[in-house]
């Protein structure tokens, strides 16, 4: 039976577990991550682990969940300096590249889709979700905001996201695109953004 913790032990190694997870699930990967490794700076027995969260997985969703308001608010920031509905989707996707270029974790994920997959099997769709409006509302929100103006195509808003998530992949593939990426990113980017939008919103 896992040992009783205090309420202060706990939130101690719950930050100590959150933190040696986001070094060995950005490093090595979900799979290989073994609890043993998870536990080891905590210096507890590994069905301790199970009195902090119920699974890798779940750990790994808690990792997500604590960036998420963080990755919202910089969405946000960026698409209010917007001022047209093109610019707004311009900045929408370089936050996106931002925040897949310089956060282990969600660049990991970019990388390794099979990752978020196996989090989604273990946790369930419904806690897996939890963390997904926070990325997309704001989005969405810019999205139907502009198609009510007539500043952008009439698709379905869920494909247009999709359409600009998409450029954020290119990150994951720099290296085979060779000394030209900065280049290519860029003109995806201004052609994804100026295909969404309508001439009104120049």
């Amino acid at each position: 039976m896992p040992a009783a913790f205090s309420e202060e032990d706990r939130e101690r190694i719950t930050e100590l577990l959150l933190e040696r997870g986001r070094e060995l699930f950005t490093t090595r990967g979900l799979g290989k991550t073994s609890l043993a490794e998870l536990v080891e700076p905590a210096g507890m027995a590994k069905t301790s682990f199970y009195a902090f969260f119920d699974s890798k997985e779940a750990l790994y969703l808690e990792l997500l969940m604590r960036q998420a308001p963080e990755v919202t608010r910089s969405f946000r920031e960026a698409l209010a300096a917007a001022g047209s509905a093109r610019e707004g989707v311009e900045s929408i996707i370089r936050e996106g590249v931002r925040t897949a270029t310089g956060d282990p974790l969600y660049r990991r994920l970019l990388s390794h889709p099979e990752e978020l997959a196996a989090v989604t099997r273990k946790v369930g769709p419904e806690e897996a979700e939890r963390s997904r409006p926070y990325v997309l509302e704001p989005m969405l929100e810019f999205i139907r905001r502009a198609q009510e103006r007539g500043d952008m195509t009439d698709a379905d808003p869920m494909v247009i996201v999709g359409a600009i998530q998409a450029v954020s992949y290119t990150v994951v593939h720099a290296d085979e695109l060779g000394p030209n990426y900065p280049q290519i990113l860029e003109l995806l980017t201004t052609s994804i953004a100026k295909g969404l939008t309508t001439e009104e919103s120049r």
